[in-house]
């Protein structure tokens, strides 16, 4: 991590200390747009979190795709809702088109717009509160478009920290040649997985220092120092193959990367409620959301069947018949 990125990831660590402890991202996501609107504010100017994949030239910061996905690890960390994720794919779509639309970038990136992207018509994360809505064609090498007039109404989810949406168009407008979003797509999600993959672990081993048994803790029991190494691991080959795939996001560099941080997450999830017992699926602790968001992100894009699928097919692809 370069040092400018490292002061990024800081800058957002401390934001989300300050403003996103448990009991704010719980109201958070109770509230009416889904997510706390005073740290977005904070994020998009202090920050300039939504401003980090527009080019300078059209009054952004003109980072990279490793920038944004550093932001989203840290937001994942601690759950956050927010809308950077579609935010900053809408970004990255209206930067297709010929001629970019310099005002709505604008307003993206000081975050008084809501960007979504359109990968599932029925479920659109940030959908439900989008201003600006770009579609991604249905396979590769087609065009996206931009959905000038269209509904939207929230969908009910497993994962209340983030917010989903249907939406369907009325007017739409053609943009550009997709870059291949959808695997960007993949490689910005898996970020965030990560970080959430990070301190889920962190809670485990904290609370397996605490928890006594038989006159010990338990996290002193050789199995379950065997069974932390082990989620460590995964975690961390995750974190290299999720940053390998932001330098490259070629399908099948995100296809990898949605798969290692899909498995790490949920494993580290699944150990977290047996080790935390009982009080881990109770409202009161967090433990259980990240659960669930570790199941919901499982499936917001293509499921790990689909991902282990397409990895297959591209390392023994089936020879054509005689």
């Amino acid at each position: 991590m370069t040092e400018e990125r490292e002061m990024l990831r800081q800058s957002v660590a401390a934001l989300v200390a300050k403003h996103a402890t448990p009991a704010a991202v719980r109201a958070a996501m109770e509230s009416g747009p889904g997510y706390d609107e005073s740290l977005w504010r904070l994020l998009c100017r202090q920050v300039g979190a939504a401003a980090l994949v527009i080019p300078g030239e059209l009054g952004g910061a003109g980072g990279e795709l490793a920038d944004a996905a550093t932001v989203l690890q840290e937001l994942g960390r601690a759950l956050v809702p927010s809308p950077l994720l579609g935010t900053t794919l809408a970004e990255l779509a209206l930067l297709t088109a010929p001629e970019p639309d310099g005002e709505t970038l604008a307003g993206l990136a000081e975050g008084s717009l809501i960007g979504a992207l359109v990968l599932d018509p029925g479920y659109v994360v940030n959908g439900d509160i989008a201003d600006v809505v770009v579609a991604a064609p249905d396979g590769p090498g087609g065009r996206l478009s931009r959905w000038s007039r269209f509904s939207a109404e929230p969908v009910a989810t497993m994962d209340p920290t983030r917010r989903l949406g249907r939406v369907q168009p009325e007017e739409t407008d053609e943009l550009g040649a997709d870059p291949g979003l959808a695997d960007i797509a993949a490689v910005l999600l898996a970020a965030e997985q990560v970080g959430a993959a990070e301190r889920c672990l962190e809670m485990t081993v904290e609370y397996s220092k605490s928890r006594v048994q038989f006159g010990r803790p338990i996290g002193s029991f050789q199995a379950l120092k065997h069974r932390m190494a082990d989620l460590y691991v995964a975690v961390a080959a995750a974190k290299a193959v999720v940053t390998d795939a932001c330098n490259d996001p070629t399908p099948v560099n995100a296809a990898t990367a949605r798969l290692a941080a899909t498995e790490a997450l949920q494993a580290v999830a699944a150990e977290g409620i047996q080790l935390h017992g009982g009080i881990a699926i109770t409202w009161e602790h967090d433990m259980h959301l990240y659960f669930k968001r570790a199941h919901g992100s499982a499936h917001l894009l293509d499921s790990p069947r689909e991902l282990l699928s397409r990895l297959e097919a591209e390392i023994c692809p089936v020879a054509p018949s005689p």
